[in-house]
Order: C-alpha cells, then sequence, then structure tokens
C-alpha cells in the first residue's frame, strides 16, 4: 500500500480484525488476541501504542469515550475530564477573553480521562493481565519507534514557546524513521501495570499537573475516576441500529443527521449514485439542519435522544435544491480513532469502537514535566458565557467533539466504525453510514471514497461559530461533480488535495453473514492499517 496508491479491497479475517491509524499499533492489538485475548485488550493495547507512537494525535494526557458490543449488548464509556477546582470563568473574562484559549494555556487543560478510561475497560472487560496488554507500549516508549511522516511533518511548523515545551520530540522527530524514545512514558505505563490507577494519577503525572496547574488541580480533583459508564444513544438508520455515546459528545449530530437523510430514502429523494452531487447537496443540507445550533445545545447535561429526536423532526429545513447556509449566530482537530472486533479466547465475538484525542493535534502544547506526557486542550469547549449551560466551572466536563459508532442488527453486531476530524466527525461518519448501510458499499470503498466537509474559518473547532458560517471542502478525489455542482446549489466550496487527513482518518469493521470479518484503514493516516487472523 502507498499513500497515493490506497488498497481498492476489504481487509478480510476469519476471527479477530484490528484497524487503527498506525500500523504499529494495529500490531499490538493483533498480539493481544494471538495471546487468547478479546476485543477490548486489543483496544486496549493498540491505544496505548498509539499515545506513544502518534503524541500529535492522542495520548495519556488526552480523554477517552468507547463502546463495547458483548453478549447482544451494547456499553458506552465516557471518559472525559473535569476542569479542575480552581477553574475560574470569571477570571478569564476579566482578563478580556471571550472564548477559552487554544494552547498554552494551562486553563484549557482538564483532568485527562485516558487512562482512568483504560482501567474501566479493562475492570469490566479485560481478559488479559494489564501489564501484558500495556507491554508493547511500554517497549515502544523505551527502546524507541519510528517517527512517522505525519509527527515529523508537524513539528517544525510549532512556534517557539511550543518547541521548547516539546523539546523531547522536537529533537529525536527530525525526519520519517527517526528513532524516538519516551522515557517518561515509559516509566508511567510501567508503574501503571503494576500499580493502578494511582500511580498514575496521584504519582510522578500527577504530582507534575498540580504543579503546572499552580491551584487549578487539586489532590481530590485526580483522586477521582474521568470514567463513567452510561446509557449509549441509539436510533434506526438505514435497516440497522446505530449507537453512539450521549453529550458531553457530538455523536448525537451523526444520529440525527442520519434520521434526515434516511427520511430523504424512504421519500425517494436521495439518488442511488454517491457521485451525483445532489447526493452530497442532501448530506449536507441534513448537516446543518442537524449542528446549526450545536453551541448552545451541547452539553454535558444535555439529553442525547431528545436532541435526535428533535433533529429528526426538522425534514423541513432541507431545501432539496439549494444550499440553506444556515449557521449558528457569531459568538484542525487531531485525534485517534481505533476500532477492534473478534472472537476472543473464549469464543465471545466481541467489538470496540474506540476514539481517543489531546483535540487539537499536539493538544495544549503543554508537557507534565515528570514524564513528557503532552496535555491535551480540551477544555477549549468551554463557554465562557455566564450561565451558558456548556459554561467552564469546577467538576463539570466540556462539549466534546468525538464521535465513536457502532451499528447492530437485533442482538448481533454488524460494525464499528468512527474517525478522527474535529467538528466534521458526524459529517465524515455520515457519509460512511450512507455508504455502508444504504448503498451496500464495502468498507474499503467507504474509507477510501472522497469526501466533502463543512469548514470554519480557522481550527477545525469554529464550524458552528466562526463569522460568515461554514464553507464546504471537497476532497481532491471525491467526484468531479461534487465541486461544480455543490457550487451551482448555492454552496461556498474550495476544494483540497487527494487523501486530506483534513478529512479525518475514518476505519471500519463489518460483521459479514458468513461470521467473517472485513475492514478498511484509512489510507489518510499515511501509516495507519488494518489486519488481523
Amino acid at each position: 500500500m502507498t499513500w497515493s496508491n490506497p488498497p481498492r479491497t476489504s481487509i478480510r479475517a476469519s476471527r479477530y480484525l484490528v484497524a487503527s491509524a498506525d500500523h504499529i499499533a494495529t500490531s499490538a492489538g493483533n498480539e493481544m488476541f494471538a495471546r487468547g485475548g478479546n476485543a477490548v485488550d486489543a483496544a486496549i493495547a493498540t491505544n496505548a501504542a498509539i499515545a506513544v507512537t502518534g503524541p500529535h494525535l492522542c495520548g495519556m494526557g488526552g480523554d477517552l469515550f468507547a463502546l463495547v458490543h458483548v453478549d447482544g449488548e451494547v456499553f458506552a464509556l465516557n471518559a472525559a475530564g473535569r476542569a479542575g477546582s480552581g477553574a475560574d470563568a470569571a477570571a478569564l473574562r476579566d482578563e478580556g477573553l471571550t472564548e477559552m484559549p487554544f494552547k498554552l494555556d494551562i486553563r484549557s487543560v482538564t483532568v485527562p480521562g485516558c487512562v482512568d478510561g483504560w482501567m474501566a475497560l479493562h475492570e469490566r472487560f479485560g481478559s488479559l493481565p494489564l501489564d501484558v496488554i500495556l507491554a508493547p507500549a511500554q517497549r515502544l516508549a523505551g527502546e524507541g519507534f519510528p517517527a512517522s511522516p505525519l509527527l515529523a511533518g508537524m513539528l517544525p511548523r510549532l512556534d517557539e514557546a511550543s518547541r521548547t515545551n516539546l523539546v523531547e520530540l522536537v529533537t529525536q522527530a527530525t525526519h520519517t524513521g527517526a528513532l524516538v524514545r519516551r522515557p517518561g512514558v515509559a516509566l508511567a505505563l510501567s508503574a501503571l501495570a503494576t500499580g493502578g490507577r494511582d500511580t498514575f494519577y496521584r504519582g510522578l503525572f500527577g504530582d507534575g499537573l498540580i504543579e503546572i496547574g499552580n491551584g487549578l488541580f487539586t489532590e481530590s480533583d485526580l483522586a477521582t475516576s474521568q470514567a463513567e459508564w452510561v446509557v449509549p444513544i441509539s436510533t434506526e438508520l438505514f435497516g440497522v441500529d446505530v449507537h453512539t455515546v450521549g453529550p458531553s459528545t457530538q455523536g448525537y449530530l451523526t444520529l440525527g443527521s442520519g434520521r434526515l437523510v434516511d427520511q430523504l430514502v424512504s421519500s425517494g429523494l436521495l439518488p442511488k449514485d454517491p457521485k451525483d452531487d445532489h447526493w452530497a447537496h442532501l448530506l449536507i443540507e441534513a448537516s446543518t439542519a442537524a449542528g446549526r445550533d450545536r453551541p448552545e445545545r451541547l452539553h454535558q447535561d444535555a439529553d442525547g435522544d431528545a436532541l435526535v429526536a428533535e433533529i429528526a423532526g426538522r425534514g423541513g429545513e432541507i431545501d432539496p435544491e439549494r444550499a440553506s447556509n444556515r449557521w449558528a449566530p457569531h459568538r484542525d482537530g487531531d485525534t485517534t480513532y481505533l476500532c477492534t472486533a473478534g472472537r476472543g479466547g473464549d469464543g465471545r465475538m466481541m467489538g470496540v469502537s474506540l476514539i481517543q484525542s489531546n483535540a487539537s493535534g499536539i493538544g495544549s502544547h503543554l508537557v507534565e514535566p515528570n514524564t513528557g506526557i503532552n496535555l491535551h486542550n480540551r477544555g477549549m469547549g468551554f463557554s465562557l458565557e455566564a450561565g451558558h449551560p456548556g459554561r467552564l466551572a469546577p467538576g463539570r466536563v466540556p462539549p466534546h467533539t468525538l464521535s465513536a459508532a457502532l451499528a447492530t442488527s437485533g442482538s448481533d453486531l454488524v460494525s464499528v466504525f468512527g474517525t478522527m476530524g474535529g467538528d466534521a466527525q458526524p459529517q465524515i461518519l455520515l457519509q460512511i453510514a450512507t455508504r455502508l448501510f444504504h448503498h451496500g458499499q464495502s468498507p474499503a470503498m467507504s474509507i477510501n471514497a472522497g469526501r466533502w466537509a463543512l469548514k470554519g474559518p480557522q481550527t477545525g473547532f469554529d464550524t458552528w461559530t466562526g463569522a460568515g458560517g461554514p464553507g464546504i471542502a471537497v476532497e481532491g478525489h471525491a467526484s468531479g461533480a461534487w465541486a461544480q455542482g455543490l457550487a451551482e446549489r448555492g454552496h461556498r466550496v474550495e476544494t483540497s488535495p487527494e487523501w486530506d487527513s483534513g478529512f479525518g482518518h475514518a476505519h471500519a469493521i463489518v460483521i459479514e453473514p458468513n461470521g467473517g470479518l472485513s475492514g478498511a484503514a484509512d489510507p489518510r493516516t499515511v501509516v495507519g492499517s488494518c489486519s488481523g487472523g
């Protein structure tokens, strides 16, 4: 496989598959299956490995969400970190700020939930010992790993303050293939593997976080687990049941916009050929109808099922022919997604859809000093508006863009799928779900197809808040009819290069009717892979 010539067929296996944005991490997941572990063991191992090799995407200093299907049931995990006890929106407003700082400010850092997410997954569903699961990641951190093209390519673009903070990465990942060691991360993984969550949150990492927070975090903040098992939100789309994690994530937008497209299918309006610009137009209309009020509606206490039902009633907002150009009143994200599915040593089929993030690329560009773990900037999702339901306050969880998905039919697992992509995640998932479940395309066809995405003016997180509203970005290898046709329908269109990672790193695994598995990893990752046995 090459980036310019991605695989055109899905990867197939009889027992298990792992798909991730880094082939090294995929190998760690496969190792767990080979040892008799299950899909949760494989997901944790894959995530831990890419937390080492992909600090530009995710890491132990970020947050995590997951869906698990086992024994006919779907379980949802929200491991989003809470704001520290010292969080003070009024102080930020007094400084003249109207939005949360984007980077290089500890006040946009919440307590990272990733490690608590691993622990919750392992305690409930893991089958292998934690030290076995974390061993591949620990080896990578201690012995070193080759820098990926994306990691080596982004570091030179950092400003001087960020380069100073991230000196461990900057001085090692100087070119593709350069050996990178992360001894502090190796130490944290080793302690976690044998001593549990307190060796992380109340050990060297926790001590360093309190130090750099300078009053923002307390020992009590770190003593409380950030992971919570929640009821997934679900809806029927294209003949299957699609599940996601509810607020504080924006996954409800995938379900809501999918309901609108399903209505278009029932009314005969959706073209049979996704290459038709009318197909792209209608999905865009559904996405803007769903997301136009996200800044006001998405917060930790929102009712996800009610939001999906409300969006499903917005069919009248869709103009079948012209762009509605709606957006919220004025007021390039990186993440990693991975999925695993297969039969473990006990013979049970299990599927995991897991998304884990530093938020904006390398996160806050701040580093916990004792371990060198870079910290996310998920707190940027908070509102500084007094009384806003998504406001910054101690112990609150910020609105999240992360949107993992899982599909079932009755009690049977159909697919695990998801993507990174900031605000664009629900739009990418809508396109993939429509291709997979309505058009019956294979995972590879659905993942490889060119995409469109709503695009804000600057960051990948300002789709619904940027002045002028979102434009439409069309990927270079998308249907040749899209760009011109969408422009003629009134959309503000710009084209992007082929295989642009700004259109997400999506992966999917599908359980076939004969019980086998087929899957695909996104070529836009450059080094991603899907493999199994």
